[in-house]
């Protein structure tokens, strides 16, 4: 299945995707949350699916899509989890993980404006696959990891770079802006996915590719990846793993080249759709 939400900022409902088609589901699905999935959300929607799609109201055409999962608790990200960008970047490949948080406040949807935050020059873009936590995790076993995965979606894991590496302490400062964090268009169920360690992902800005990688270049595996943060964190239904980005960052060129407003981001991953965002200047409410 592919979950949507759709609607104003802050005002979504639940959705579904049935063969390009968009559903409204409103009526039996109250949010796509940690309830939700706690309760076994996803079985009771795939019944809702296969016995209602004939009487399901269709969303109308241009109704703006908001991110496929309501706000999570959190959102934890992977860095330096590709060799080739560990390379561009000047950093070493890490032994074990290198996490990051990500703020939730920074979530908005696949096709919003990204806003280049007050004093920045070096906004960045970063192409992501993004896992879905599906139960309750905690000290789970790389064998067993998979099972806690209730699907999958497109992040740009948007990064001001001078914020992030230049003003101290950790990357979050970078990571955690306004904006800085479109999912979808979908939360496509794992089921869908037949292999996610064989995913193409790529990213454009104003029509130039810069980012052109696969999954099957990750250093650390998704399992891996879900067993060794739980052993850190207990990880909650609806919480989002951002896990890395290839090479072809802002921050990879020479010189380096960044973002700036009226700039055009488009970026996609095999299976899971593709998301498209303009970049518009910081202004004070």
């Amino acid at each position: 299945m592919k979950l949507i939400r759709f609607g104003s900022l802050n005002k979504e409902k639940p959705g579904v995707c049935v063969d390009g088609v968009n559903y409204d589901v409103s009526a039996f699905v109250k949010e796509y949350d940690e309830v939700f999935f706690t309760e076994d959300g996803l079985a009771r929607l795939a019944v809702i699916v296969k016995e209602h799609t004939a009487t399901l109201p269709k969303v109308a055409d241009g109704v703006r899509l908001g991110s496929p999962v309501a706000r999570p608790s959190k959102i934890i990200c992977i860095g330096l989890n590709y060799a080739d960008h560990a390379k561009e970047t000047n950093a070493t490949p890490p032994a074990e993980p290198v996490i990051f948080m990500k703020a939730t406040t920074a979530i908005v949807g696949p096709f919003d404006e990204v806003v280049i935050p007050k004093n920045s020059v070096k906004t960045d873009w970063e192409v992501e696959l993004a896992v879905v936590i599906g139960k309750k995790a905690s000290y789970v076993t790389e064998a067993n990891a998979m099972e806690y995965v209730a699907g999958y979606c497109l992040h740009n894991d948007i990064s001001e770079r001078e914020f992030q590496l230049e003003k101290g302490g950790t990357w979050d400062k970078g990571k955690g802006c306004d904006t800085f964090a479109p999912l979808g268009p979908w939360m496509v169920t794992k089921d869908e996915i037949a292999d996610v360690h064989q995913l193409k992902l790529w990213l454009k800005v104003n029509g130039q590719t810069m980012q052109n990688g696969t999954t099957s270049n990750l250093i650390f595996s998704i399992p891996f990846l879900i067993a060794y943060v739980s052993q850190f964190m207990t990880l909650l239904p609806g919480d989002v793993i951002s896990t890395g980005t290839p090479a072809g960052v802002g921050l990879g060129f020479n010189p380096p080249v960044y973002l700036k407003a009226g700039d055009i981001m488009e970026l996609g991953i095999d299976g899971l759709g593709s998301s498209k965002q303009t970049c518009i200047a910081y202004a004070a409410n």
